[in-house]
C-alpha cells in the first residue's frame, strides 16, 4: 500500500508540475498577446499609440509566416531529408536571419512604404524597382486567392452545402474590409490570430513530450521512438537540399516587417528589435515542434494530404487532434491573408506614388484604401479565374513562392550594392555580420533553392510562371518608358519636315560660313607673306 501510495502521489506531483508547466505556457502567450496590443513591451503608455510596436510587428511577421506551408506543407519537407528535416530548419533559419539582418539595415537607412521595392530602385534602378513590386504584388495576389480556397474547402467540412465561390468570396471581402480599419487595429487582430496558432504548437509540443515520456494514462511510453531505427539523413545531402524549398516556404512572409516599418514607432529602434523577436521565435518553435515529432511517427509515413502533427497524434489515439488543428490551420490561412494584404496594399501604393502603377491608386491617407480595394478586386478576379479555367490557374497560384524567394534574392543584392555605396545606416549600426561573405553566401544559396525548384513534385511549373512573369513586366516597363516619352517628342509631318529642312540649312549655312571664314583667313595669310617679300 506504501508503494502504491508513493506511485500516486509522485505521479499526483508530475501532474501539478505539467499544470504548472501548462499554465506557464498560457501566461507566456496571454502577455505577449497583451503586450502586443498595449506595446508595454516596448513604451510607455503615453505614446503607445503613435505607431506599431516590436511586438505587433512581430506578431503580424508571425501571422504572416506561420501557415498551411508549416502546418501542411511541412510534410513533404520530413519525409524528404527524414530526421535531418531539423538542419535544413536550421538551415533556413539562418538564411532567414541574415536576409533580415540585411532588410533591418536598408529600412533603418530609409523606413519607406515601398521597403524593399524602393531599396531596389535606388540599386539598381527605376526599372528594377517597378519589377520587383509587380511581381510581389502578383505572386501574392494569386497565392491569397489560392489560400482564400484552401480555407473554403476546409469549411465546408462543416457546412457542406455552401458554394467554394461563395465562400471564397466572403472570405476575401471580409479580409479587405478588416484591413480598411488602419494598421493599429489590424495589429491587434493579428497578434490574436497569431497568439492562437503559437499556443496550438505549444499544445502539441506539450501533449508530444508527455507522449514520449509516458506521462498520458493508457498510452505506453514512446521514448525514443521512430528515431531509434530511422537513420538521419535517408536521402542524404540530397534529401536535405529537396527539402530546403518547401522549409524556406515555411518561413515566407517574414518581409512584411519591412512593409509596416514607416507605420511604426521609432523605426531605427523598432525594426531591428521585432526582427530580432522574429527569428528566435520562429527558428525556436519550428525547431522543438518538429524535433518532438520525429519520435512520435516515421517519417515514410507522412503525406502532403494531412498535418504531420495530426498524424502524429491520431497514430497514438488522440483522435481530436485532426478538429482542432484544422480549426487553427483556418485560423492560420485567414491570419496570413490579413497579413498579406497589408503588405500589397502598401505595395501598391508606393508604386502608384511613383508613376509605376495607375494614378487612381496614388492615396495620401494613412491606410492606403485604394490600394487595399484594388488588390481584393484582384483576388476575386483570381478567385474566379480558379473556378473557370482551374488548370491555368494552377499554373499561375504556383508563382507565389517563385515571387516571394525572388524577392529575398533581391533584397540581398540590393543590400550587397548599397552597403558598398553608402556604408551602414547613418544613424544606425552594421547588423550585417561577415559582410560581404555571408551576403554573397545567402544569395547564392537562395539562388540555388529558386533552380531547384523543378525538382520538387508540383514546384516546377511555379519557376515557369516566375520568369513569365519577370519578362512580362520587363517588357511592360520598356513599353510604359517608350509610350511616356513619345508624346514629348511627337511631331507632325510637316512640323517634321520643316525641322528637319531648318536643320539642313543650318547645318549648310554653317559650313558656308566656315568655308567663308577659312577662305578669308587664307587670303589673309597670302597677303600678309606678299607684303613681307615686297619689303625684303
Amino acid at each position: 500500500m506504501r508503494s502504491l501510495h508513493f506511485v500516486h502521489s509522485s505521479f499526483s506531483s508530475h501532474i501539478k508540475k505539467l499544470r504548472a508547466a501548462f499554465c506557464g505556457f498560457i501566461h507566456f502567450f496571454f502577455t505577449i498577446y497583451v503586450a502586443s496590443n498595449t506595446g508595454e513591451m516596448e513604451v510607455s503608455m503615453e505614446n503607445k499609440n503613435k505607431g506599431l510596436s516590436a511586438w505587433q510587428l512581430t506578431m503580424m511577421a508571425l501571422g504572416t509566416v506561420i501557415g498551411g506551408s508549416f502546418f501542411v506543407g511541412s510534410s513533404i519537407a520530413i519525409n524528404a531529408a527524414g530526421p535531418s528535416i531539423l538542419i535544413s530548419y536550421i538551415i533556413g533559419g539562418v538564411l532567414v536571419y541574415f536576409i533580415l539582418s540585411a532588410l533591418s539595415e536598408l529600412t533603418v537607412a530609409n523606413p519607406d512604404s515601398g521597403s524593399f521595392r524602393t531599396f531596389a530602385a535606388q540599386a539598381f534602378g527605376k526599372g528594377a524597382g517597378f519589377i520587383v513590386g509587380w511581381v510581389y504584388w502578383t505572386g501574392m495576389v494569386f497565392a491569397m486567392s489560392s489560400e482564400a480556397t484552401a480555407v473554403s474547402i476546409l469549411i465546408r467540412e462543416w457546412i457542406p452545402n455552401i458554394s467554394l465561390t461563395v465562400l471564397g468570396s466572403i472570405i476575401i471581402i471580409s479580409i479587405t474590409l478588416l484591413n480598411l480599419l488602419g494598421a493599429d487595429k489590424l495589429s491587434k487582430l493579428e497578434s490574436g490570430l497569431a497568439a492562437v496558432k503559437l499556443l496550438a504548437i505549444a499544445l502539441f509540443i506539450i501533449l508530444a513530450i508527455l507522449l514520449i515520456i509516458g506521462f498520458i494514462p493508457g498510452i505506453a511510453q514512446v521514448g525514443m521512438g521512430e528515431l531509434a531505427s530511422e537513420p538521419l539523413m535517408p536521402g542524404g545531402i540530397k534529401g536535405i537540399a529537396g527539402s530546403m524549398l518547401i522549409v524556406m516556404f515555411s518561413y515566407a512572409g517574414f518581409e512584411v516587417i519591412g512593409l509596416a516599418a514607416s507605420e511604426s514607432k521609432n523605426a531605427k529602434r523598432t525594426v531591428p528589435k521585432a526582427i530580432n523577436y522574429t527569428v528566435i521565435c520562429l527558428v525556436g518553435f519550428y525547431i522543438v515542434s518538429v524535433g518532438v515529432m520525429l519520435p512520435l511517427i516515421a517519417t515514410a509515413d507522412l503525406n502532403s494530404k494531412v498535418s504531420p502533427m495530426v498524424t502524429a497524434l491520431n497514430r497514438w489515439g488522440i483522435g481530436w487532434a485532426g478538429t482542432g488543428i484544422n480549426i487553427v490551420l483556418i485560423t492560420a490561412i485567414l491570419s496570413t491573408m490579413l497579413a498579406a494584404m497589408f503588405g500589397i496594399g502598401r505595395m501598391i501604393r508606393s508604386l502608384a506614388d511613383e508613376g509605376l502603377a495607375p494614378k487612381l491608386l496614388i492615396d495620401k491617407k494613412e491606410v492606403p484604401k485604394r490600394g487595399i480595394l484594388f488588390s481584393g478586386f484582384f483576388m476575386l478576379m483570381g478567385l474566379g479565374f480558379g473556378m473557370l479555367v482551374p488548370k491555368v490557374y494552377l499554373f499561375l497560384t504556383s508563382s507565389g513562392g517563385f515571387a516571394l524567394l525572388f524577392t529575398y534574392a533581391v533584397i540581398m543584392g540590393t543590400h550587397i550594392r548599397l552597403r558598398r555605396r553608402n556604408g551602414c545606416p547613418p544613424d544606425g549600426k552594421c547588423q550585417m555580420k561577415g559582410f560581404p561573405y555571408t551576403s554573397w553566401v545567402v544569395l547564392i544559396s537562395l539562388t540555388a533553392i529558386i533552380f531547384s525548384m523543378p525538382y520538387i513534385d508540383g514546384q516546377g511549373t511555379g519557376l515557369v510562371a516566375g520568369v513569365i512573369m519577370i519578362a512580362v513586366y520587363s517588357l511592360l516597363y520598356v513599353g510604359m518608358r517608350a509610350v511616356s516619352s513619345f508624346p514629348k517628342n511627337r511631331l507632325s509631318v510637316k512640323s517634321v519636315y520643316k525641322s528637319d529642312f531648318l536643320t539642313e540649312a543650318s547645318d549648310e549655312l554653317t559650313s558656308f560660313e566656315d568655308k567663308k571664314d577659312d577662305g578669308i583667313i587664307k587670303n589673309e595669310k597670302d597677303n600678309l607673306k606678299e607684303n613681307n617679300n615686297n619689303e625684303e
